[in-house]
């Protein structure tokens, strides 16, 4: 039995999510049906985030347990033959039969697009938030660096989600322009539910001047939801990579 890590990118406008539902197609059905059919036999795949209905992931990482004899590094060429493609598997590896995708990781990145513009471009209506109010990047630049640090983030975290702790530690958060895009990109150990999207909500309304800079670390500190910005809209949002 081999322990296959696989690397796959997505474009999750037609999907509800990466987790499997018992209504809805998602990704993780998308990619079990894949390795059923090439690897003959029922395949259940496990995967390192659970991310939300349109969301998109350049480097989701997902491991299969399987007996196959096909080499290792066809098995990307075989599934993407069996996929839609809108999802890629884009590297296959081996690993010890311990590794897990999920609690193995130690830092994701995620990054988070805006167009800040008179009007939307349509090309990007599916991967990108569009902003007609002009945003203060400089502002919302001094903002996320009150992030980065190891912070109780309850402020930051949608209902709905399940965990031991709301205290997770932000590495780095950037915000950039590149013509009519704002980019926020974030890198941290662990992220609460939709915290990625409230973090960017809650910076859009420092670049429109309703919270200031200043104002980050006491919303912090409350720990209350309604404190924070507005959850922003998934299809800007993409999981760039995982390290482990």
């Amino acid at each position: 039995m081999q322990n296959i890590k696989m690397t796959i990118s997505y474009d999750g406008t037609n999907y509800c999510g990466w987790q499997r539902q018992n209504n809805a197609m998602t990704v993780q059905q998308r990619v079990e049906e894949a390795c059923t059919k090439i690897f003959g036999k029922a395949s259940f795949v496990t995967g390192a985030s659970r991310t939300d209905t349109g969301v998109h992931a350049l480097g989701q990482v997902a491991t299969l347990q399987t007996d196959t004899t096909i080499p290792i590094d066809r098995i990307p060429y075989a599934l993407n033959a069996a996929l839609p493609e809108d999802i890629v598997v884009r590297l296959a590896e081996a690993v010890d039969l311990e590794f897990h995708p999920r609690y193995g990781a130690k830092q994701k990145t995620y990054q988070y697009k805006i167009i800040n513009a008179r009007f939307p471009i349509p090309q990007w209506r599916n991967y990108a938030e569009f902003n007609r109010r002009p945003l203060d990047l400089q502002k919302m630049q001094e903002a996320a660096q009150y992030f980065v640090g190891t912070h109780d983030f309850k402020a930051f975290s949608a209902t709905g989600g399940s965990v031991k702790t709301t205290v997770r530690t932000i590495l780095a958060l950037s915000v950039e322009k590149q013509g009519q895009m704002i980019i926020l990109t974030v890198t941290g150990t662990g992220f609460l539910y939709n915290m990625v999207r409230i973090i960017t909500g809650t910076l859009t309304d420092v670049g429109l001047g309703k919270i200031s800079p200043e104002e980050i670390p006491r919303i912090i500190k409350s720990k209350d939801r309604i404190q924070a910005g507005q959850t922003a809209p998934p299809q800007g949002l993409t999981l760039l990579s995982i390290e482990y």
